[in-house]
This record gives structure tokens, sequence and C-alpha cells, in this order.
């Protein structure tokens, strides 16, 4: 009888989530391990790293291979060029794509997986460096390796304790640990990390300025400050921003009316409220943010002060008002 042909093992849900549990702690202990062991050679691995003049080739097969990837594609994510190369695929051709200006990143448990093996000579011949990431310090690949990052676990994760879980874990984390220190070792910052990201919502929280989303000069609600509020009332529904500007004689900006401050005064002041000047009724400190500020800025300050709506002053003394930029067109940017 196969083994997917048995009947299932009757096991209550709660036992079943003691199973999951006992996987993530299994292996979040292994982490915690790795953690406290670790020494000068995963900084050296990094500065190695950074000083690649070439890419990054990440090697492995089977899980590790898998793992490979995923440690290829971050270290490119983060500004530093990797591509993964499948070892099996290498010794049949891929290795023409190495050069002596790469580095290689060996990824294998047992660090005696022959595919593997079979690809570290020709970065000897080529002179390339070459780093391991291994659970097995006395393996092969340990010994030929210029830099060895220890990976080890004591136990797999999984209930038979047999499948790549752990070790695959550690992995994967190590890979990420170089990854974030080359990172820091450039200096990268948020706007070198959305250059990588130029489409989705990383792209566009990191690259969108307020500037790209206020409307045209012609489309600010703005009124002087001895205008009534009838008169507000008629610009803030014309230019459909729930709100206006308020300036002075010399168009510097001296406070904000929006639809709430209206529906505040009619309840105090009833009808004729409308007759009332707006630089009376009203706020005298509007929020305010610079047209090359980030929009997720700019919708970090909406949400802390509980507004929808922000006026955009120009950056040299932030008093006159340029546009507006409501909730709404975050929104349909998917800045929120």
């Amino acid at each position: 009888m196969l083994p997917w042909e048995r009947e299932g093992v009757a096991c209550s849900d709660e036992a079943l989530l003691q199973t999951g549990r006992s996987v993530i702690l299994a292996e979040a202990g292994e982490l915690t391990r790795a953690a406290k062991r670790l020494g000068p050679e995963l900084a050296r691995a990094a500065r190695a790293i950074y000083g690649c003049r070439g890419r990054v080739v990440v090697v492995g097969v089977g899980k590790s291979g898998h793992i490979g990837r995923k440690i290829a594609a971050t270290f490119a994510s983060l500004g530093t060029p990797s591509f993964f190369l499948h070892a099996a695929e290498g010794i049949h051709g891929d290795l023409g794509m190495v050069r002596r200006e790469d580095v290689g990143l060996f990824v294998s448990n047992s660090g005696n997986t022959a595919e593997v093996l079979a690809v570290l000579p020709h970065f000897k011949r080529l002179g390339a460096l070459s780093v391991a990431i291994t659970g097995n310090e006395d393996s092969s690949l340990a010994r030929f390796a210029d830099i060895v990052v220890d990976s080890r676990v004591e136990s797999e994760a999984d209930p038979l304790g047999l499948a790549p879980t752990s070790s695959t874990t550690l992995q994967l984390v190590m890979g990420d640990a170089l990854a974030g220190m080359v990172a820091r070792l450039r200096g990268l910052c948020k706007e070198d990390f959305a250059v990588f990201h130029p489409g989705g919502t990383l792209g566009r929280r990191l690259l969108t300025r307020v500037v790209d989303l206020m409307g045209p000069p012609e489309q600010l609600p703005k009124v002087e400050k001895h205008v009534s509020v009838k008169d507000a009332l008629f610009e803030i529904t014309d230019k459909k921003y729930g709100a206006t500007c308020v300036v002075d004689e010399t168009g510097e900006l001296v406070g904000i009316f929006t639809d709430g401050d209206l529906r505040r005064l009619l309840e105090r002041s009833g009808i004729n409220a409308l007759n009332h000047r707006i630089e009376d009724s009203m706020t005298r400190t509007p929020s305010v943010i610079g047209g090359e500020r980030l929009a997720v800025d700019a919708l970090k300050l909406m949400e802390e002060r509980e507004i929808t709506v922000l006026i955009v002053v120009d950056d040299k003394n932030g008093k006159i008002p340029l546009g507006m930029v409501h909730l709404h067109e975050l929104l349909k940017c998917g800045i929120a």
C-alpha cells in the first residue's frame, strides 16, 4: 500500500495545532542558536560580496536550490546584481555565465552534494571567490570554499525529523542576513530601493511625490480672508475638495475652511452664518505639506491628524498655497 492510499490518522484540531506550533518553535530555536554562534565569518562573507565587481552567483540543487533562488532574488532586490545557477544545469553548459569578477554563494546542507561540488572547481579555475552556506563544516564544500558560513541545525522540524525544514529555513535566513549586511555597506536608502521596484505598491509608495498627485493651480480652492462664508461655500462646491484655502492680500496662506467648519458654524449661528466673514470662522492653523515630500508622508500626516485634505505649499517658505491633495487621490494611486 502506497502512503497516500492509507487511511488518515484520527487527530483533533488541537493536536494538529500542537504539531504546527512545534514545527514553528523548533525552527525558531534553530535560528536563535545560529544567531548566537555566528562569528566573523559572516562579516567576511558580506564584505566579500560587497567588494564583488561582478555578480553574486547563488548555486544550489534540490530544496537548497529553491532557497538559493530566493536568496538571489533578495540580493537583487537590495541592489546587489545576482542570479541563481542550478548546479545540474551548471555542469551541462550554464557555467559559461560565470566570470572571474563574480562571487559564488554555494548553498548545501550536507556540503557533499555531487552536483554542487562539481561546479566549485570552475570558480577556482577562474579565480572567483566562493562562499559556502553549509550545515557540515567537515564537508568537501567547507574544505574548499574560501569562506564558510555555518548553517548546521540540531534536527529537522518535521514530525519525522527527516525533511529539509529547519535546515532550509536557516539557509534562507543566512541569505537574508548577508543581503541585509551588504545593503548596509552600500548605504542603501528607501529611494534607492524604490528604483529597483518601480512597479506595484512598493514603487508607488516610495516614488510618488505630493506634487504628482495634486491638481493644477486652477483647481486650487482659494478665497481671500475678507469674503463671506457664502462665497467660500461656492468655491468649495466648485472645486470639490471639501475645503478651501484662505489667503491674505499678498496671497499668503492664513487659514483653511472645510465642510466640517461649515457644519459647526451652522450649528452655532444658524443660516445667518453664511454672511459671516470667512476669517472669523476659518481654522487658522491648517495642515500643510511641501510638494516635493513623498505621498506616503502625506498619508501619514492625514492619519495622525484625522483629516482628509492637505494644502500643498511652496518648499521655499511654506506660505504660498500651490494645490491640495485629498485622501481619495492617495487611494486612487494605491498609496493608502
